[in-house]
């Protein structure tokens, strides 16, 4: 199946001859309603009706919304969205909407809302409606299924931390597995879950919740479905916050570029880490002041002897890595934390950076690179291909190999699969991202961020017509809640608008807690996304 770049040219063509047959029979006497029809023809809004949730008892109320399958062809097929709300709890002083969206892709945004309800601020709680939902292609809304839990499993535990020869080859041909897979099994829906049409089905919510604008907070792939949101309808964000944000010309037009960057602020993230571990060897309790050497040496220790798990599945090498990649976005404060579970693993006893990706975590896998192939377009060639995944895996030795090498999964190896991806890509932004109209949109960045690098947050800010970059300085994936200065100012502007002031930086980071205190970002689950509490 050809790609829509290929296809470009001649479709170039046909519209250009479209648009000549409409100024002709204009011309010829034809009723201006028919043309009209055409070309302003617009989707139903849907029409929700709120009712209770699965799991009642939280304030929630629950909805449908059937949303068009195809955006270009507005008033066909339809897809249901899972939708979720939780009105403002001060009805008499009501400011209006505010959507909630999660990282991923992947994430449920319905669980999103209602796990992340308490940790947000009796002032937005009062003023707002609390709004998520699952995007198309996730959990209540059409779950995309590339592989099986079958399948899944046996590449994750073949998978190893220090990959042998040949990796590579076996890496692309897994790559071109998973894309036919999605095309086989989910190819009635993996063409339309692109984010050009995530944000149309944001707009369609919120004429469904009588709305003229909409405030907005995304995080992390969260954040760029509201840059796309905003490019497409600027006049209707009243505010939005864009935090751990991307850049998101070099994410969708640029991706090996793209993914090299986060291989390397993955491994500068660990590396820090490791490198803490260096100076606080009682505290981290790893590696005898040599943390960077006991990291290889468990990972191909694991390799060679994994660990069997309760579920009867061994954790290896690549399992550690897997997991200290997802884990390693709370920051400094679990730290010490980390070194105990490195080194409870090391001694083959319990830690939960030895817990095998689990069916839930294929759930979201399967989407997390779906979406990411309907959004990007990685030139093709096996020569580039091979090339590039190479020079990623050697730009971050301690876990591009493993996760370069690695079978499909979380968002730095996705090039094996994007680039050889079978299916057509009508849904992709392929826009301006300046949004200019809008208004003022506040972007967080987070200097060690390991997962949505800080530069990315400073390019989408001078992408943006009305962009304010917001920095913490710390360690950690996004910064909502993880700082009292980035809270307050944030809260601040999505209750009156009032931004910060230019070039603010906020630096109250958590330091390394005392281990054995029980933190909420410990034990990271890639299926469970939301915002933290305030310590």
């Amino acid at each position: 199946m050809q790609s829509r770049l290929a296809d470009r040219p001649r479709k170039r063509v046909v519209w250009g001859i479209s648009l000549i047959l409409i100024a002709v029979t204009s011309l010829l006497g034809a009723t201006p309603g028919a043309a009209t029809a055409t070309t302003l023809a617009a989707p139903p809004v849907p029409v929700l009706t709120w009712g209770p949730c699965d799991e009642p008892g939280d304030g929630f109320e629950c909805a449908t919304a059937q949303v068009p399958l195809d955006y270009r062809r507005p008033t066909g097929g339809t897809i249901p969205l899972a939708v979720t709300r939780r009105l403002a709890a001060d009805r008499a002083h009501r400011t209006g909407v505010l959507v909630l969206h999660p990282g991923g892709p992947g994430n449920s945004g319905v669980n999103f809302a209602r796990n992340s309800y308490d940790a947000l601020p009796a002032s937005l709680r009062d003023a707002f409606d609390v709004v998520g939902y699952d995007m198309r292609g996730v959990a209540r809304s059409g779950q995309v299924e590339c592989w099986n839990d079958k399948e899944y499993s046996a590449a994750v535990d073949a998978a190893r931390g220090v990959p042998g020869p040949g990796a590579l080859r076996g890496a692309i041909r897994q790559g071109l597995d998973f894309a036919t897979a999605c095309l086989q099994r989910s190819g009635d829906l993996v063409p339309f879950i692109g984010t050009a049409s995530n944000a149309k089905d944001i707009d369609l919510l919120r004429q469904a919740l009588g709305e003229e604008t909409l405030s907005f907070y995304g995080r992390s792939f969260g954040s760029y479905v509201g840059t796309v949101y905003a490019a497409q309808f600027p006049r209707r964000v009243r505010a939005m916050v864009l935090d751990g944000a991307y850049d998101p010309r070099r994410y969708a037009d640029v991706p090996y570029a793209y993914d090299a960057a986060q291989f390397v602020a993955l491994d500068g993230a660990v590396g820090r880490f490791l490198d803490w571990c260096a100076q606080n060897a009682t505290t981290c309790g790893f590696g005898e002041g040599r943390p960077r050497e006991a990291f290889e040496q468990l990972k191909r220790a694991l390799d060679a002897d994994p660990v069997i798990t309760a579920s009867g599945r061994p954790a290896t090498g690549y399992t550690l890595a897997y997991r200290l990649m997802f884990n390693i976005n709370a920051g400094k404060e679990i730290w010490p934390e980390l070194g105990q579970a490195l080194r409870a693993a090391q001694a083959h006893q319990g830690s939960f950076l030895l817990n095998p990706p689990s069916p839930a975590s294929f759930d979201f896998l399967n989407v997390n690179t779906a979406v990411e192939c309907a959004d990007r377009v990685y030139p093709t060639g096996p020569l580039l291909l091979g090339a590039r995944v190479s020079a990623h895996v050697a730009a971050a030795p301690l876990l591009g190999p493993p996760i370069g090498l690695g079978p499909p999964t979380y968002d730095h190896n996705h090039a094996p699969t994007c680039a050889q991806w079978p299916a057509e890509r009508p849904s992709r932004f392929e826009g301006s991202y300046r949004a200019a109209g809008s208004a003022p949109i506040l972007v967080l960045g987070t200097t060690g961020d390991p997962d949505t690098p800080y530069q990315d947050a400073v390019a989408l800010t001078r992408t943006l017509d009305n962009g304010r970059l917001l920095t913490f300085a710390a360690e950690g994936h996004t910064a909502y809640n993880r700082s009292a200065c980035v809270s307050t100012l944030v809260t601040a502007y999505l209750a009156t608008l009032a931004l910060p002031a230019r070039g603010t930086v906020c630096t109250d980071e958590t330091p390394p807690a005392p281990p054995g205190r029980r933190l909420t970002g410990i034990e990271a689950d890639e299926t469970h996304d939301m915002i933290p509490t305030l310590h």
